[in-house]
């Protein structure tokens, strides 16, 4: 497409836990195009104490990516940030980081949960926010905490590198629904949560929702960027599958999404939260949304096991993915392994755990990384569909079609695989739903476009390179 004259530029940080990048759009009523200004390292970092993220780092990298957007674009209007969710930042009084942020993978909240669940029934909890129960959440964390009192402010990841760049303190509403301190109905801070917990007063900042201006970056930003402009920051779906689903390109209502990178996020998108206690025996979850909705979903593992499989093989010698996906979609279905087995949260033997958990259930043993992998797909695949089957039926809302998008677009086998699982067709791409959808939702923002979702994702459409798998009879 051709540039228009009413197009503007835009940033977008999207910060995933493997990698990260800053893109630059040009957006407007005829234009939607994308280009990588930087793309970064990301990972969670293990220490004698914990795991940590490089917050420093990543700021780091963002600059730098919002350097070159500057120099690219000539002048750009706006920036957002959006991130995985659960992980935040303690400030003190004076603004100051108290340490860096431990990762979500740190099994340090796993014994929160007792802790939690004694303060506030697992049922009563469920009917407040909503979320399925998982180690990672914000909730459990935070129980885990040592020392609350000396904080002045709890900001989720990509609050707190807004709050960097501007010096605004907020929570974006979105990336706030995945702490477990969010009424579900609201969109805003549940009192009776916040205070079973014991939280210091003010720990927590105002709920913002996606689609509002934050703040121009402060002159000391402006200078590092290079910027004779004002750069405005805004918020976004800063819990980057709330970005995602805005990025499914989708027709109508009746789709089920997959938003598929290192986790995989699995389920509809609805207009109230689904708070019954047969939601929550089937653990699902009801996070926010851009424009008021509600992202209905479970958490599954996604390709995660693969990458630290990739990780674990390429330590001891070289393995072609390309290769080994051939290979494995030569092999015949292969055994399936339980996702949500805590053994597979972890960084390391992925390979090893993967064989004891075939062998513990009786299975098949996979021996060779095709093997292996055609394993871990079979068994996402088999996920998705449990998940999409009973979001469907939870719900009430009926899923005609399953968009994936995200790095799992990219999977041939694994999109070919879940349209067999599922018995409906899979509509995979765009891959940069996540940064698209950010950009459209920071583009509406400052009126540059305009329209509702179904709007917003008609220009995804338009944009986009799509692939569409028919389930095969198996």
């Amino acid at each position: 497409m051709t540039a228009a004259s009413t197009s503007g530029a835009f940033a977008a940080v999207d910060l995933g836990a493997s990698s990260g990048r800053v893109v630059l759009g040009r957006v407007g009523p005829d234009v939607l195009e994308l280009s990588v200004a930087n793309r970064f390292r990301n990972g969670a970092i293990r220490l004698p104490d914990g795991m940590y993220w490089d917050v420093l780092g990543l700021y780091q990298d963002i600059l730098a990516g919002l350097r070159t957007a500057v120099r690219e674009a000539g002048e750009l209007a706006g920036v957002a940030i959006d991130s995985w969710g659960v992980d935040y930042g303690l400030l003190d009084a004076h603004g100051a980081l108290r340490g860096n942020p431990h990762s979500y993978r740190d099994p340090r909240s796993e014994a929160a949960i007792d802790e939690v669940h004694r303060k506030v029934d697992p049922a009563r909890l469920y009917a407040v926010n909503g979320l399925q129960v998982i180690p990672i959440n914000t909730i459990y964390q935070l129980a885990a905490e040592h020392d609350l009192q000396g904080a002045h402010r709890c900001l989720m990841i990509p609050d707190l590198l807004a709050y960097w760049l501007t010096g605004r303190e907020a929570a974006e509403e979105t990336i706030a629904s995945t702490t477990g301190l969010v009424d579900a109905r609201t969109g805003r801070w549940a009192p009776e949560l916040v205070g079973a917990l014991g939280l210091p007063a003010g720990l927590l900042p105002d709920v913002v929702a996606a689609g509002e201006i934050l703040a121009p970056v402060t002159s000391v930003v402006r200078d590092e960027l290079g910027s004779d402009h004002d750069v405005v920051v805004t918020t976004v779906g800063s819990h980057d599958t709330a970005s995602a689903v805005v990025g499914v390109p989708a027709t109508g209502p009746n789709f089920g999404y997959i938003s598929c990178g290192t986790w995989a996020l699995v389920g509809v998108e609805l207009d109230a939260p689904v708070l019954t206690e047969e939601s929550r025996q089937a653990n699902f979850t009801n996070e926010r949304g851009v424009d008021g909705t509600v992202r209905y979903l479970r958490n599954v593992m996604g390709l995660w096991l693969l990458s630290e499989s990739l990780r674990w093989w390429n330590l001891r010698g070289s393995v072609d993915l390309q290769g080994v996906l051939a290979a494995a979609a030569d092999l015949p279905p292969g055994p399936r392994i339980d996702l949500a087995d805590p053994a597979l949260l972890p960084p390391g033997d992925m390979p090893g755990r993967i064989a004891a958990a075939c062998r513990a259930a009786g299975d098949r043993v996979p021996q060779s990384p095709a093997e292996v992998v055609r394993c871990i797909l079979d068994s996402l695949a088999a996920a998705f569909a449990a998940t999409i089957d009973d979001a469907e039926r939870l719900s009430g809302r009926p899923v005609e079609v399953v968009h994936i998008v995200g790095g799992g677009a990219q999977n041939a086998l694994l999109c070919q695989l879940t349209a067999d699982a599922c018995r409906r067709p899979v509509v995979a791409g765009p891959v940069e739903a996540t940064a698209l959808g950010n950009l459209l939702v920071q583009a509406r923002t400052h009126k540059v476009v305009d329209g509702d979702l179904r709007a917003l994702r008609e220009r995804v459409r338009r944009a986009a390179t799509l692939t569409r798998y028919e389930p095969r009879a198996v």
